[in-house]
């Protein structure tokens, strides 16, 4: 048992994930001792499909909110969207400085910039090996390798112990840019003793290692090479450095020009260059406009759109809205990435529509993850040896797969800790632990400039929009006695089409007539009550004419 260290007292170290437990994204986790608070990532969701029009998801931040005096800083493991996503939206609330590696902190800098927040808030960039002071906590941190550079695992150095945190990782020993993975690091640290391993959890149902990233790149050569009359588009994640160098070494190597398009890869290749992450042989890439300028086998595009959304430019050329390329029948599209759980059905769309066009498409075979398999796992905890396994990062599925990794560790069950989004998991002087309650967390939904705004009336009203449409009622009444002067005049929108149901429309009319009559020898002059039984009376019509239920929203002038 650890001894207590004399500034322990009788604090207890908290652990509370905010975010990133039983989903895929907003990954946030913080950690509390005394008056200090520091948080591991800050990112965002993308909405599940009955989030109609929210454009993302971020963690609700009430209890960092309500303990803004304690927060001492953000620190990132990695610059991918489900890591960083929110710091924009979550920063503008929370005074605290950011501390990142070079690329991930060139990526959140543009993202502060576009919302004019980059001299509000403070940064850091961090090499590896640096430690951070905050309160009495101390982080390193450690190199490792992910599906994009300048990834690293955090050691969290606390009065109570140490916890590594891993963020998202591999264990790749021929990186495409930069160094392995630090093992030496991370064994130095288990050999002084470890309270807890927060391991990712996103491959740990797949057995074996997960291979490097330079294995991509033969099979991108071999393509290139048989495909040498073809013109080639490749789509990948925006994020994926290393892919994109080793797309545009294939590229270079068999003479072609290479087009980068979409928003977010335009972007994150420029900084990438900007900072020296991505080489380009002069005079190898081109605008798309000069596409024109080139025969198509002289070409290659890299895209976004690899995960079929629907705005990405893959998507836009696949149904022929792209206003400047027009897939041809002799194209070939490369899948290089995986499809993200729930994102299947839209890849398989965009595949389809790319076969109608004749293009020739590969989607297996181009790709290797960013995130450790079992035997990786198995790896790191030999090396770290933590007295306490504690699964982050993924669904439930994907926690219980780490867990039972842990069990065949010799981890028993209580030293194998699974935890849920808003869990306080303290820890005493003598590493301890016990869960203390529950702090508030879920989903705040930013709908455009909107966030928090939209929340599951809203939703609900949005689904019955999107099922049974609106019906809106529009008449005029007599401001002393509430006479029926004008209307009523029914509009509907995504209920029926009214040239073909002018008949249903005339008798829904007439419903509401009659009430109003009734509503006229009642003297009743209530607006909302006049409003609650139009509702009321045409609902109950429509109901029985269609089995549909619209909203009905009436409106009434008054003269």
């Amino acid at each position: 048992m650890k001894k207590k260290t004399e500034n322990s007292g009788n604090e207890k170290l908290k652990v509370i994930p905010l975010g990133g437990l039983e989903q895929i994204g907003m990954n946030m986790t913080a950690f509390e001792y005394g008056d200090t608070i520091i948080v591991v990532d800050c990112g965002m969701a993308f909405p599940e499909d009955d989030m109609l029009g929210v454009d993302l998801v971020i963690p609700d931040i009430t209890y960092l909110e309500e303990n803004q005096k304690k927060v001492k800083g953000f620190f990132i493991t990695h610059g991918h969207e489900d890591h960083i996503g929110a710091i924009p939206y979550v920063l503008r609330r929370i005074q605290a400085p950011i501390y990142a590696t070079r690329l991930t902190m060139g990526i959140i800098e543009h993202k502060l910039e576009e919302h004019n927040m980059l001299n509000s808030v403070k940064r850091k960039v961090v090499n590896y090996g640096t430690n951070i002071n905050a309160g009495p906590f101390r982080i390193e941190f450690i190199r490792t390798n992910h599906s994009i550079q300048d990834a690293a695992a955090l050691a969290i150095y606390t009065p109570v112990g140490t916890i590594v945190h891993t963020g998202d990782f591999k264990v790749d020993y021929t990186p495409v840019y930069g160094d392995p993975i630090d093992l030496q690091r991370l064994a130095a640290i288990g050999q002084k003793g470890v309270l807890a391993l927060m391991c990712d959890s996103t491959n740990a149902e797949r057995p074996g290692f997960t291979p490097s990233e330079k294995t991509v790149g033969h099979t991108i050569d071999s393509i290139f090479s048989e495909n040498q009359n073809r013109r080639i588009i490749i789509a990948t994640f925006a994020s994926n450095v290393d892919r994109v160098q080793q797309i545009i070494n294939s590229a270079y190597k068999f003479g072609r020009k290479v087009v980068v398009e979409g928003r977010s890869m335009v972007n994150i290749i420029t900084i990438a260059t900007e900072l020296g992450y991505i080489k380009i042989p002069d005079n190898t890439l081109i605008e798309v406009d000069q596409l024109k300028s080139f025969p198509d086998e002289r070409t290659c595009i890299i895209t976004t759109g690899s995960q079929g959304e629907s705005m990405a430019a893959l998507s836009r050329m696949a149904n022929g809205s792209h206003r400047k390329i027009q897939i041809k029948p002799n194209d070939t599209i490369v899948f290089s990435s995986h499809p993200i759980p729930g994102n299947e059905k839209s890849v398989g769309r965009v595949i389809n529509e790319l076969y109608r066009k004749g293009a020739n498409v590969i989607f297996q075979d181009v790709h290797v993850s960013g995130h450790a398999c079992q035997e990786d796992i198995k790896l790191i905890y030999s090396l770290v040896k933590p007295k306490y396994a504690i699964p982050v990062h993924g669904e439930y599925k994907h926690l219980k797969a780490q867990e039972k990794i842990a069990e065949q560790l010799g981890y028993d069950d209580k030293h194998r800790i699974i935890l849920s989004s808003g869990d306080v998991l303290e820890f005493d002087a003598d590493q301890n632990y016990k869960i203390a309650g529950k702090v508030k967390t879920g989903a705040v939904m930013v709908d455009g400039l909107g966030v928090g705004d939209v929340g599951n009336i809203v939703l609900r009203d949005r689904q019955h929009l999107a099922e049974d449409g609106i019906i809106i009622v529009v008449m005029t009444l007599a401001r002393e006695n509430g006479m029926l002067l004008a209307g009523p005049d029914i509009v509907s929108r995504g209920f029926v089409y009214v040239k073909d149901a002018e008949d249903l429309m005339d008798e829904a009319r007439n419903v509401v007539v009659d009430l109003m009559d009734r509503l006229q020898d009642k003297h009743v002059k209530d607006w909302t009550r006049i409003k609650n039984e139009v509702k009321g009376a045409l609902s109950d019509f429509v109901w029985k004419e269609t089995q549909r239920r619209p909203m009905i929203i009436p409106v009434i002038e008054e003269v």
